[in-house]
């Protein structure tokens, strides 16, 4: 996932800079609203709302919304929404499987949204099921490389069930079963090991190699997805090669 895994880690950087800030910190805040409600608002409890109030804190999205988050989904407070999950399948140009995770309150608009970006950038709709098979729920941890080696973060995750530590560049990439993911953030904190982010994601089994225009035209794609308020996650099964990276980066 080298390419993959490192557009989205700079694509992350940038996201805080500009505009997309506000629209970063609404989703964060929706995650850590529905975790909340659907685990309770005890942290140490429920560990999915925990990695989202951390990924939030990581994204310096202010306590007290974060707060007000966690008392909204737990009924504590009034104005919560109820917001469902809801998955559109379908194919990017080059033909690039993509899975796209809506948190939305409203399906109609949702549905009309992707729709739209969709058809607008190349892509097109696909019946459930006939791309979600070409990936698989894994839990994926961004560990933040410093002083860090490759060994120091096997060595701590590996017996908690890690299946692969990869680098990013300046990140290492720690996969595991989706339901390993809590036993691995664990490991890594148990050894001091500092992460940016620890999410059940889907990752895909296979990947399409991308040219300069190909990863253009995909990452065009996404941008527009993404731009959706319902939007909370795309993931693709695409792949750039550092080289062609440094071009569009360009």
């Amino acid at each position: 996932m080298s390419g993959h895994s490192k557009w989205a880690t700079t694509k992350h950087k940038k996201a805080v800079i500009d505009a997309k800030r506000g629209k970063l910190f609404a989703k964060l805040i929706k995650n850590i609203e529905v975790a909340s409600r659907t685990g309770g608002a005890d942290l140490d409890g429920n560990p999915t709302l925990f990695d989202a109030v951390q990924k939030a804190k990581k994204q310096s999205v202010p306590n007290k919304n974060i707060d007000s988050a966690i008392k909204r989904g737990a009924g504590l407070e009034a104005g919560g929404a109820d917001y469902e999950t809801i998955m559109y399948e379908g194919y990017g140009p080059n033909g690039v499987a993509v899975l796209i995770e809506c948190l939305t309150d409203n399906r109609n608009r949702a549905a009309s949204e992707v729709r739209v970006a969709m058809t607008r950038n190349g892509g097109s709709m696909a019946d459930p099921g006939s791309v979600s098979y070409l990936f698989h729920r894994k839990g994926v941890v961004i560990v933040p490389k410093g002083e860090l080696t490759e060994d120091d973060v096997l060595a701590a995750v590996l017996d908690a069930g890690a299946e692969e530590v990869n680098d990013l560049g300046d990140t290492f990439e720690v996969l595991s079963e989706a339901t390993d993911l809590v036993a691995v953030r664990t490991a890594l904190q148990e050894a001091g090991i500092d992460y940016d982010s620890a999410d059940a994601n889907f990752v895909p089994t296979m990947q399409v190699e991308l040219d300069e225009e190909g990863a253009r035209k995909i990452f065009k794609l996404i941008d527009a997805l993404e731009d959706s308020d319902d939007v909370q996650n795309v993931f693709a099964n695409f792949d750039v090669s550092d080289e062609v990276m440094e071009k569009v980066d360009a």
